[in-house]
């Protein structure tokens, strides 16, 4: 019986890191108002450079930053801006650095009020939105809503960030 090679130290302690972060982020992302702006996320790294033993100090933060790189800074930053609604089948992207807010379904081929052609009905983007206390973030006018396919984009408030 030919049995399946184990996974190497340095593969398991990647896979351990990567699911530790995920969950920093996640269990601490709310943590840090007012949630969903660039401040919010600032405070969440300033936390966790100083919790890694950095000083407040610029230059500190500017060496932690660099050291985390921009693929793990860029994947923490996703995680920090993302929300999944199981109950309304959506996933919700909402960076304050892009220029609208994204809903998606999480499971596209689950059949859960889509409108036209897939697409996500506003009115669930909208439950959605006020779901993750983003509706007084976002524009209220619908007819600026964009839906393309399965993916409705939201553009922000004016002066949002």
């Amino acid at each position: 019986m030919d049995q399946e090679p184990l996974p190497s130290v340095a593969s398991l302690q990647g896979t351990l890191f990567d699911f530790a972060i995920a969950e920093l982020v996640r269990g601490h992302r709310e943590s840090f108002p007012p949630l969903w702006t660039a401040e919010s996320w600032a405070k969440l790294m300033i936390w966790l450079a100083l919790s890694c033993g950095c000083s407040g100090e610029a230059r500190a933060l500017e060496a932690f930053a660099a050291a985390l790189g921009p693929a793990l800074t860029a994947r923490m930053r996703r995680l920090f801006f993302e929300r999944e609604l199981p109950e309304l089948n959506l996933r919700v992207m909402a960076d304050p650095a892009e220029q609208q807010v994204l809903l998606l379904p999480l499971d596209a081929g689950r059949d859960v009020d889509f409108g036209p052609a897939g697409s996500i009905a506003p009115e669930r983007g909208a439950a959605a939105l006020q779901a993750v206390g983003l509706s007084a973030r976002v524009t209220p006018d619908r007819r600026l809503w964009q839906s393309l396919e399965a993916l409705l984009a939201v553009p922000w408030q004016s002066g949002n960030g």
